[in-house]
């Protein structure tokens, strides 16, 4: 089942959002996004704000682990700004130029989501056992 995602405006300087640009039927891995928004930079282009998480709650020890091991160069190579944020579980901003063609806009929402779904599968596998180094640390 497809779920809808509405792409509102947001005014970088009031936070407030503006108006709606678009509804987009996603229909995989929409659990990994938190938010998502267009701002206008200094240059009025719009940009694209995506924040991902994980899709499930995490302990206190894979919090840092995750962080430790998820690849954030993958989304840089792909001309992509990425930056971590710290919040209830990790979190990530995903930047880009706002694509006014709606299925150009779907496929790149669902390539980024795949790719960050991937990614979370292996720092999962990568960090399954490093419960002990992360325990010690505390």
């Amino acid at each position: 089942m497809d779920t809808v995602i509405v792409i509102m405006q947001k005014n970088k300087k009031t936070g407030l959002f503006e108006k709606e640009l678009n509804s987009l039927n996603i229909s995989q891995y929409e659990d990994y996004i938190l938010n998502i928004y267009v701002e206008a930079d200094e240059d009025k282009e719009r940009l694209l704000k995506i924040k991902l998480t994980t899709n499930r709650d995490v302990l206190d020890w894979e919090y840092s682990a995750i962080y430790d091991y998820y690849e954030l160069e993958i989304f840089e190579n792909l001309g992509y700004d990425i930056k971590e944020f710290e919040d209830y579980n990790p979190t990530w901003e995903i930047t880009l130029k706002y694509l006014e063609d709606e299925q150009e806009l779907i496929k790149t929402i669902d390539n980024i989501l795949y790719i960050h779904m991937k990614e979370l599968e292996e720092v999962f596998k990568t960090i399954k056992d490093k419960k002990g180094e992360y325990l010690d640390e505390e």
